[in-house]
């Protein structure tokens, strides 16, 4: 019983998923102090928890903008629903927005790709 309130726990308070990004983030900068850098980081995760913005991320503009190109090799200037969806889900995110502007028409633009 004692195991399973654990991992309950875990999963409630998505600890794995806050490691996952803990590690990786170390590993993308690898920081000369990484105990400060651990610090620093939580400290922006929990100012963008409450201010809502400014989530210390791996990609940046120019790697969001690679992905949508991959998606849209032909340069419509669009993705349909479905390469949104996936690409959402492949990246890791969660709580996306799952009828976008544009969905009603299968076209997705690059600014509603990046906002998400």
């Amino acid at each position: 019983p004692r195991k399973d309130e654990a991992l309950e726990y875990l999963k409630t308070h998505k600890i794995e998923e806050l490691f996952h990004n803990m590690t990786s983030q170390l590993i993308y900068n690898e920081p000369s102090a990484p105990k400060e850098f651990l610090i620093e980081t939580l400290e922006k995760l929990q100012k963008s928890r409450t201010t809502k913005m400014e989530y210390p991320c791996l990609f940046d503009e120019s790697n969001i903008n690679s992905i949508f190109g991959m998606l849209d090799p032909v340069n419509k200037g669009y993705i349909t629903l479905q390469q949104y969806e996936e690409a959402m889900t492949t990246l890791g995110i969660q709580n996306f927005d799952q009828r976008p502007p544009g969905h009603d028409v299968n076209k997705i633009t690059p600014d509603i790709f990046m906002k998400e």
